[in-house]
């Protein structure tokens, strides 16, 4: 069985509740929080790499990738408990993870000992990883979320590379093969979620 960090969202999202239903209140919809979510994604990212060489930028990515978890959990809430479920919210809600994973993963391209072809490659597996958890609902299976390396993973590790980065003169040459292990583990979840997808569909 595959652990994943995915499996703690029902205890961060019952934290998050009462925030969600203050939310609600006051008119703030589950699309609001996952576009807001997806442009402050790509704010920093930006911003990172603007500032690149300069280090202490990216001890902000393990303080969003925190945040944004929240703020994804939030437009969750806000759309299956407050009536906000929408055709158009399901698919801002994947389109918008992808970009957004993809501008905070990009500043690390421009960090040694880390590469444009490591990096890339994790661009590249976490897109497809998403895209086999979707297409669950085409074989009549549930969106699959398995891991070992899904989103709420893959922020975990980032964050830590962030703040290593951050505080740290200088990497060691071995931290490049912390990213191929994340490539390694996201080709064990595109397996993972195709696999239990498919015979999930074939039960029911």
């Amino acid at each position: 069985m595959a652990i994943s960090i995915y499996a703690l969202k029902p205890r961060f999202q019952a934290l998050l509740r009462p925030g969600a239903a203050w939310l609600a209140r006051t008119g703030v919809t589950a699309n609001q929080v996952t576009l807001a979510a997806c442009a402050i994604s790509i704010a920093l990212g930006a911003f990172v790499i603007w500032k690149v060489p300069a280090r202490w930028p990216f001890l902000l990515v393990p303080l969003w990738m925190f945040l944004r978890m929240a703020f994804n959990a939030i437009d969750g809430m806000l759309a299956r408990e407050f009536g906000q479920k929408s055709p158009l919210g399901a698919y801002l809600n994947e389109l918008t993870d992808v970009v957004a994973d993809t501008a905070l993963y990009l500043p690390f391209a421009f960090v040694a000992p880390f590469d444009a072809v490591s990096i890339g490659a994790v661009i590249v597996l976490a897109i497809v990883s998403e895209y086999a958890g979707v297409l669950g609902l085409m074989v009549g299976a549930s969106r699959r979320y398995d891991g070992p390396m899904g989103k709420s993973d893959r922020a975990f590790v980032f964050g830590a590379l962030g703040l290593w980065i951050g505080l740290a003169p200088a990497l060691p040459g071995f931290a490049r093969w912390l990213v191929w292990a994340v490539v390694f583990f996201l080709a064990v979840t595109i397996g993972n979620r195709v696999r239990r997808g498919l015979a999930e569909g074939r039960a029911a």
